[in-house]
Parts: C-alpha cells; sequence; structure tokens
C-alpha cells in the first residue's frame, strides 16, 4: 500500500483552496495528487512525474478523482510545459516531494533497489538512453570515486570505486552490491552499498541538476499568495531547498513559512519507516 509522507503536513503548509490550481511536480503513485484533488471542487491538480509507469498506477489510485486532475509526464525542467498543456500561467501552490519512489524500489526490474536481484538500470524515465550499467563498467576511476564522494556523501569512494573498476563488468544490482560489501566493511546499520546506489541513481537521472531547475522555475510557476511545499531526504538536498527560500526571502519574494524545517511525527515514523528522513520546507510567495 502507498503511504504518502507527511500528508497532513503537506495539505496544511499547501493551504488548498476548493476552486485553486495545483501542481504536484512529483505526483508519483498519486498519494498527494489523491489528497488535494478530494479538496477541490472547481479547481484542479497537475499530476507530474518523469515516470511514466508511476504515472499510470497514479491515475489508476486516484481515478475517484479524474475530473479534477490533469496528468503530465516531464522532468522538473519541464514543468513549464505541464502548466501550458492544462491551460494555465501560474498555479495556486506547487508540491514536490524528492523521495524515491517505493513502486521503483520494489520492482527488481527497474535496477534501483541494492537489496533484490536486477539489472543496473535506475533511469526514472526509461525513455532516456543513460543507465547505471553504463556509468559503472564505463566511467574512470578517479570521476567515478569523486561521484560517489560528491553525490552518495560516502567518505570510502576511492576503495569502492577501485573495487569496482577491478571487478568489471558489473551488470547486476547484486553483483555491485556484493563487490562493495567485498571492498568496505558494515558500519552501522545501513548496507556498505547504500550511499553508492544513491550516487549512481542521482547521476543517471541528474537529480541535482534537475532539483535545480525546479527551484529555479518554482517562484515563477506560482502566483503571488501561493505557497511552495517541498519535502527532503537528504541534506544535500535539504541545503538546497534551504538555500533557496532563503534567497526568495531575502530578494522579498516570498516569506518562509517554515522557520526550523517540519518534521514528521514519532507516529508517522513509527507506522511508515521510510518518512523519518523526511523534511519540510515551506514557503509563500509575494
Amino acid at each position: 500500500m502507498h503511504v504518502p509522507v507527511m500528508l497532513a503536513e503537506s495539505l496544511e503548509y499547501l493551504a488548498v483552496r476548493p476552486d485553486g490550481i495545483y501542481l504536484d511536480a512529483t505526483a508519483g503513485l498519486g498519494g498527494h495528487t489523491a489528497a488535494i484533488a478530494q479538496r477541490l471542487t472547481s479547481g484542479f491538480v497537475i499530476a507530474n512525474d518523469r515516470d511514466a509507469e508511476s504515472l499510470e498506477i497514479a491515475r489508476q489510485n486516484s481515478a475517484a478523482w479524474a475530473d479534477r486532475i490533469r496528468f503530465h509526464h516531464g522532468k522538473f525542467s519541464g514543468l513549464g510545459s505541464a502548466l501550458e498543456a492544462s491551460g494555465v500561467e501560474r498555479v495556486d501552490g506547487l508540491l514536490a516531494d524528492l523521495g524515491v519512489s517505493r513502486y521503483q524500489l520494489i520492482t527488481p526490474e527497474r535496477g534501483f533497489s541494492l537489496m533484490a536481484e536486477g539489472p543496473l538500470d535506475m533511469r526514472q524515465d526509461r525513455s532516456q538512453e543513460l543507465t547505471a550499467d553504463d556509468i559503472v563498467n564505463r566511467t574512470p576511476e578517479k570521476e567515478l570515486a569523486d561521484l560517489i564522494y560528491q553525490l552518495g556523501e560516502e567518505r570510502r569512494s576511492r576503495r569502492i570505486s577501485r573495487a569496482i573498476v577491478r571487478a568489471r563488468p558489473i551488470h547486476s544490482t547484486q553483483r555491485l552490491s556484493d563487490v562493495i560489501a567485498g571492498a568496505v566493511p558494515r558500519t552501522g546499520k545501513i548496507h556498505p552499498a547504500t550511499q553508492t546506489f544513491q550516487a549512481l541513481r542521482m547521476a543517471v537521472n541528474r537529480e541535482q541538476e534537475e532539483l535545480d531547475r525546479l527551484l529555479e522555475s518554482a517562484p515563477e510557476l506560482v502566483k503571488s499568495g501561493g505557497r511552495i511545499v517541498i519535502l527532503s531526504f537528504m541534506s544535500l538536498e535539504d541545503r538546497k531547498v534551504k538555500q533557496s527560500f532563503q534567497g526568495l526571502a531575502r530578494a522579498h519574494r516570498a516569506e518562509i513559512l517554515t522557520k526550523h524545517v517540519v518534521r514528521p511525527s514519532l507516529e508517522e515514523t513509527r507506522n511508515n519507516p521510510p518518512s523519518r528522513s523526511a523534511k519540510l520546507r515551506a514557503l509563500e510567495m509575494k
């Protein structure tokens, strides 16, 4: 069952009006989208996602409110096109949940999970060419180490990169996971390959570049008095969101609504463990 993260908090900060127009920039399986749609009467929500398969599931999950939802397949860099396709210039609120789709993680053939055998894919949009297999097998050792260090914040990146290069060719998630586990010891609860898999996923999907595009375009897509709500799960992303919001506030273009980052309740983290690292920030455009 799909459980949207920090749903109550997201809706509270989004301040959904029955006649408003909203953009769910990361529709995923449709949890947040459906909750927004339920609160609308004459308004509608644009459900955008770069994963066409997830969007199809979201369409099914939110079928009861289909007349209040417009679906759009695209990346953050194409959000302007999503609004244009729906005949609007600006929306009353924008929500973006930057977390990895659970559907992608539990579908082995998508190649996101280090716990299940699958191809080294990791593409959120399967129509693009670059895969994790390409990066793992073609990237020079130093460049690969830098990528793992910068995007995965993995301090043992050089040892991991050296082990990967020596073990090439590597074509499956399980093989890559085993190679990394053999190169570095487990420290704490997380698997030694976790941060490397994170780095590869981010590189394949150009997630940092796409987040930059979202943060650049969001203020132009949201009306005066409209809200921007962003959920992040990694310090790398949260820093970008925080700095962007602070910049807008300093320029007197927006007011930050979350003076301190909002975290999920203890009850939510118990019932939905993936929510435990979530951080919510919100602002209102002037």
